[in-house]
């Protein structure tokens, strides 16, 4: 049964974050990995402000978000000093503006539109934005996110665009309570990667993994995991 702590003090928080810690560091000895090479982002949906102070003060620098408002009120109101900003969830073009100015990187890009959207705004900054594509390769209907061919396409459509920073990929697989099952997802995001390298644009980054299977997608090559309840507890959602 997967490991999700229920977080609901200061100590019980910074006790989760050392348990995930180890648990990164021990998958990524398995897989014969620096554990230096692997991002954990604090996946904060729905997380009181005062609970992510609490992760900070815990050691925790990068933060994950969904929702381009709910980040917006977090961020006016914690800051970016030291900090690194993730948008983790669907983004709509009409948000693209604001996601600009409020993220450090962008994970789920699953359309020309919206890249050529966010280099259009990026460009009215004068900055660039650093963004991953978003693969669906379970092609379930409920996610977003690019199939494998699109995925390509997109790549190549995104490399040439001068204010967007292609780093990586990012998918999601479907929920299995045997974190095992989630394994040939993230086998098919690597070699994605790899095949999109083939096609001349080598990408670092692959974002996959989440509490209940972010042990299995460092085995595979995750460089980034995004972890919620493993360290603040279930969602009260």
């Amino acid at each position: 049964m997967p490991y999700l702590a229920i977080a609901l003090t200061m100590d019980a928080i910074e006790e989760n974050l050392l348990t995930v810690k180890e648990r990164i560091d021990d998958a990524a000895t398995r897989a014969g990995r620096d554990p230096a090479q692997i991002t954990l982002i604090a996946v904060t949906k729905t997380v009181a402000i005062e609970r992510i102070r609490e992760a900070i003060t815990a050691g925790m620098i990068a933060f994950g978000e969904n929702y381009v408002q709910e980040a917006k009120n977090k961020i006016d109101e914690i800051g970016r000093t030291g900090l690194k900003w993730h948008f983790i969830g669907h983004l709509q073009t009409n948000k693209a503006h604001y996601a600009v100015r409020l993220f450090d990187l962008i994970h789920a890009v699953d359309s020309v539109k919206l890249a050529r959207e966010l280099n259009k705004r990026a460009a009215a900054e004068g900055k660039n934005i650093d963004c991953l594509i978003e693969a669906n390769l379970s092609e379930e209907a409920s996610k977003f996110g690019t199939t494998e061919e699109e995925a390509r396409e997109l790549a190549h459509e995104m490399h040439g665009l001068e204010h967007i920073s292609l780093q990586g990929l990012m998918t999601m697989p479907p929920y299995f309570d045997d974190p095992e099952l989630a394994r040939p997802y993230f086998i098919a995001l690597r070699k994605l990667q790899e095949k999109i390298a083939q096609d001349g644009i080598p990408l670092q980054e692959l974002s996959m993994g989440m509490s209940t299977d972010f042990e299995v997608a460092i085995e595979e090559g995750a460089t980034m995991v995004r972890v919620g309840r493993a360290i603040f507890g279930e969602r009260s959602e």
